[in-house]
C-alpha cells in the first residue's frame, strides 16, 4: 500500500514526509525533486516568501546510493525563515508564546475555524500548519510517483487554463508547440497572447490590493486500461483525483473531461463513441470523458481541471472580528502573493500523480520496479489482444 503523511509548520525548522511502499530500484535523485520544487515556487504573481526560501529535499532514509530500497522514504525540506521563528516556534517550554501572538482571523483562511474546533486562543497554533507552504512536502512526495510513472510510460503535463476572467485557447490534446510554450512561460499558460492578458490582470489586482483565482488543468498521457474501480464509490479513480485536488488549499472545484459543461448539452454531444480496429483496438475518437468511464481508465489521456480561489490575504483587508476583545477591525496585511495558480497547478499534478502511482501499485503490485514493469507490460499485451 501507497500513503504518506506530511508534518511541519510554515515558521517552523522544516517539512517532513514520510512515504510507505514504494517500490525498490526506482532510480532517484535529489535534483529532480528539487525541479518540481522550484517550479512550485515560481510563476508570475508571487510573493516575498518565495524570496526567502529556496527549497531543497534530502533525503534521510529509504534511497541509497541513487536508487530507492523499498523502504520507507523520509523527506526533509528545511525552512530557511527558521532563524527569525526559532525563539517564537520553539517546542520548548520557554517559548516566546507572547510574541507575535494572533487573535485576529483573516476571512478566507482557516484561522477562525481552526481556532475555535481546537481551542486555541492564538490563531498561530492554525495559521502555521494550515499554510499553503505545506504543499512543498506534497510536491516532493508526488515528485516520487511522477518519477515512477515515467519508468511506466506515462507523463503529466499541467497547464493554466484561465486567470481571472481570461482563458487560454487550448485544444482538447496539447500539441508540441503548447507543450513547449508552457515551459518558457510564467505562468504556465499554453497560449501567449492569453498570458500577456494573464499578467495585465494580475498588475491590476496588485495595484488595487487586490488579488485573483484561475483555473489548472492537468493531462496525464499513456495510462492503461483498467485502473480504478467502478466496484466502490472510493475505488473509483475520479473520486480519488478530485478529493486529492480538493484538498490542495484554496481549490474550490474540480471537474473531470467536460466536467460542468456536461450538464449544458444533450447527451449524444457528452458520451464518447467506441471504435475498433485490429492494430490499434479499442479506442475513441473524442475524449470527453477525460479517460474514465466508471471510475476506470479507458485508455485515453486522463484530463482533470480545478479552481483556484483568489488568495484571501489582502493588501485591500477585508472586515474581522477580534477573538479576544469581539471588535470589529481591518484584518491585518502579511506578505502573500497576487496570484499562486501557476504554484497550485504544480501542485496539482503532484497529487494527480500520486493518485495514479497508488492505482497502478493496487492493480499491478510488486516489491521492485522490475517485477512492476513485468506485469504492466504483460496486463498491456492481454489487452492489445481483447
Amino acid at each position: 500500500m501507497l500513503r504518506f503523511l506530511t508534518a511541519g509548520e510554515s515558521h517552523g525548522p522544516g517539512l517532513t514526509a514520510i512515504v510507505e511502499g514504494m517500490v525498490a530500484g526506482l532510480p532517484l535523485t535529489r535534483e529532480y525533486l528539487d525541479r518540481q520544487l522550484t517550479r512550485r515556487q515560481g510563476g508570475y504573481g508571487r510573493g516575498g516568501r518565495m524570496k526567502i526560501e529556496q527549497d531543497q529535499v534530502q533525503f534521510l532514509s529509504g534511497v541509497r546510493g541513487g536508487t530507492t530500497t523499498g523502504s520507507p522514504i523520509t523527506l526533509q525540506i528545511t525552512n530557511r525563515d527558521w532563524a527569525n521563528w526559532s525563539e517564537i516556534m520553539s517546542a520548548e517550554p520557554g517559548a516566546k508564546l507572547e510574541q507575535r501572538v494572533v487573535t485576529r482571523p483573516r476571512p478566507g483562511h482557516a484561522d477562525l475555524a481552526g481556532a475555535i474546533k481546537y481551542a486555541h486562543r492564538d490563531m498561530r497554533n492554525v495559521l502555521e500548519r494550515s499554510s499553503a507552504r505545506e504543499t512543498a512536502a506534497r510536491v516532493a512526495v508526488g515528485t516520487l510517483a511522477r518519477r515512477l510513472l515515467e519508468e511506466l510510460g506515462v507523463t503529466i503535463h499541467g497547464f493554466v487554463r484561465r486567470i481571472g476572467s481570461v482563458e487560454a485557447e487550448v485544444g482538447s490534446s496539447l500539441s508540441a508547440m503548447e507543450q513547449e510554450n508552457i515551459q518558457n512561460s510564467q505562468l504556465l499558460c499554453p497560449d501567449l497572447k492569453a498570458e500577456k492578458q494573464m499578467m495585465q490582470g494580475i498588475d491590476l489586482a496588485k495595484e488595487q490590493g487586490d488579488s485573483l483565482g484561475g483555473v489548472f488543468e492537468i493531462h496525464a498521457y499513456g495510462l492503461p486500461v483498467g485502473l480504478g474501480s467502478h466496484a466502490q464509490w472510493d475505488r473509483k479513480l475520479d473520486s480519488r483525483l478530485a478529493g486529492a485536488l480538493m484538498g490542495i488549499q484554496a481549490i474550490k472545484g474540480v471537474e473531470i473531461g467536460l466536467g460542468f459543461g456536461a450538464a449544458e448539452v444533450l447527451g449524444s454531444m457528452v458520451h464518447d463513441e467506441i471504435n475498433y480496429t485490429p492494430e490499434i483496438g479499442f479506442y475513441r475518437a473524442t475524449n470527453r470523458a477525460g479517460g474514465i468511464e466508471g471510475g476506470i481508465t479507458n485508455g485515453e489521456p486522463v484530463v482533470v481541471r480545478a479552481a483556484m480561489k483568489p488568495i484571501p490575504t489582502l493588501y485591500k483587508p477585508l472586515r474581522s472580528v477580534d477573538l479576544e476583545t469581539k471588535e470589529q477591525f481591518e484584518a491585518s496585511v502579511e506578505r502573500s502573493d497576487v496570484c499562486a495558480v501557476p504554484a497550485a497547478c504544480v501542485v496539482g499534478e503532484a497529487v494527480v500523480a500520486w493518485e495514479l502511482a497508488i492505482v497502478f501499485l493496487e492493480k499491478f503490485g510488486g516489491d521492485s520496479l522490475q517485477e512492476l514493469k513485468e506485469r504492466v507490460d504483460l496486463w498491456n499485451m492481454q489487452v492489445r489482444q481483447v
